[in-house]
């Protein structure tokens, strides 16, 4: 007869491991990491050292440059305004020596027109209207220029006033604007002038604006006698 399975079974005893035996085994592990800590702090601390050299070198290095960029564009700016002081005396230049040629070209033509008026070969004539000239202006109104000469006496000076009235076409009809209605002022004195040989008398005047001007007479009143000139109309084609 077989004999029936047993229920239980009978295992050995095993004895834990003590407690001291755990500690000490923590003991040395921690031990093994505060060794494997300090050998990694002491072998970075030169590294680190380094590190922080070349940190302040670059620091330094870059102030310089800083200090090195702030100086060029103080230079910079200073060269800017230099030029643009350059450029602004450069035109100032350039305007002022455009206004000599200006009076240089005049003075050639007033000379030229002297010596061709007191000429050898030049026919002696007494105070008259050399020519008169209208320009007109922004604000509607007209400059005129008239040249007045004599050299029948070369010692005297011709001293006197001028005036002048201007005759055309108003409404149709046949008018003339006189010295005060030019100047839209009653009693206007006239252009006073003086001179040896000749003199440029200039000024400016109103036309109404429903008139066309055919005719200027000038009138010439002073010490050398008086005078009557009539001229066409003629509006200046130059400077």
């Amino acid at each position: 007869m077989s004999e029936p399975p047993r229920r239980f079974r009978i295992v050995p005893h095993r004895a834990l491991p003590s407690r001291g035996w755990v500690l000490g085994i923590a003991v040395v592990w921690l031990l093994s990491l505060a060794a494997a800590w300090g050998l990694a702090t002491w072998r970075a601390v030169p590294s680190l050292g380094q590190m922080h050299g070349q940190l302040r070198a670059a620091d330094r290095d870059a102030a310089r440059q800083q200090e090195r960029l702030a100086e060029l564009n103080q230079r910079l700016v200073t060269l800017q305004r230099s030029d643009q002081i350059s450029r602004a005396a450069n035109g100032e230049l350039q305007s002022s020596l455009a206004e000599r040629d200006e009076e240089i070209a005049a003075l050639r033509a007033d000379v030229a027109f002297y010596e061709r008026l007191v000429g050898a070969t030049t026919q002696r004539k007494g105070l008259s209207v050399h020519s008169v000239e209208f320009t007109q202006e922004e604000a509607g109104t007209w400059r005129y220029r008239a040249v007045l000469t004599q050299n029948l006496n070369r010692g005297a000076i011709s001293q006197g006033q001028m005036r002048f009235s201007v005759e055309g076409v108003r409404a149709g009809k046949l008018a003339s604007i006189g010295w005060n209605e030019l100047h839209q002022r009653a009693d206007t004195p006239g252009k006073e002038y003086s001179f040896r040989y000749f003199q440029e008398l200039g000024g400016s005047v109103m036309l109404p604006r429903d008139f066309t001007p055919q005719h200027v007479r000038i009138s010439l009143r002073g010490n050398s006698g008086n005078v009557e000139q009539t001229f066409e109309w003629k509006p200046a084609t130059g400077g």
